[in-house]
């Protein structure tokens, strides 16, 4: 069972109809019971750190997540769903993550660039961690593709080796992280038409 986490924000809908799309089926939670049965996991959306960290502790969800992830469950995160796997971001200082990667999480600075960072942009993809056998998320994508961006912080991970791709905007960030069975991205697939759709359709197939 595919289990798309809800923590009261984001663009779950959006996750589950590009699933529908594939004639794929997911179940989109915030049961516990639901999440300890999963298979595999999906954290979309847009929002703000500290208040998804909150969200995900009134939900008795967070530990649970956390749990899940180091015994290996497939995780795809997906904006906030990538964000909130480091240890901190510099939107809520005073929340800690679920620090699963070590890095934090820093604000884009507005000045020669608009903030948030909305729109389509270009990745630049890690050839060699990409067509490692073991991470096959962009199978089928060409270097250069471009995917669909809303946010205002980028993730900064202390290990290089786990940077999948990186984008440029005012300043050269990861836009995709792989790390065991964790695969996180900076854009956002259900918005990103064909191309989020094969990464999707790939995820289903990891593992």
């Amino acid at each position: 069972m595919i289990v798309v986490v809800d923590y009261g924000m984001g663009n779950l809908r959006s996750v589950e109809n590009a699933f529908a799309f594939l004639g794929i089926k997911v179940k989109i939670s915030d049961s516990p019971e639901v999440l300890r049965k999963a298979k595999k996991i999906i954290f979309p959306g847009v929002g703000h750190f500290g208040k998804t960290i909150e969200e995900l502790k009134t939900r008795r969800i967070f530990d649970i997540l956390k749990e899940k992830i180091n015994k290996g469950v497939p995780y795809l995160g997906i904006c906030i769903g990538m964000q909130i796997l480091f240890e901190g971001s510099e939107e809520s200082p005073d929340k800690e993550g679920l620090g699963i990667i070590k890095g934090t999480v820093k604000k884009l600075k507005a000045g020669k660039i608009v903030v948030p960072h909305m729109g389509w942009n270009r990745i630049k993809i890690n050839k060699s961690i990409v067509d490692n056998k073991e991470n096959l998320l962009f199978k089928g994508i060409k270097d250069g593709s471009f995917f669909y961006f809303v946010h205002s912080y980028y993730c900064l991970p202390e290990e290089k080796k786990i940077i999948t791709s990186i984008t440029n905007y005012g300043v050269e960030f990861a836009s995709s992280v792989h790390k065991d069975k964790v695969w996180a991205l900076q854009f956002h697939v259900e918005k990103s038409q064909s191309l989020g759709l094969k990464i999707l359709n790939n995820f289903n197939k990891l593992c």
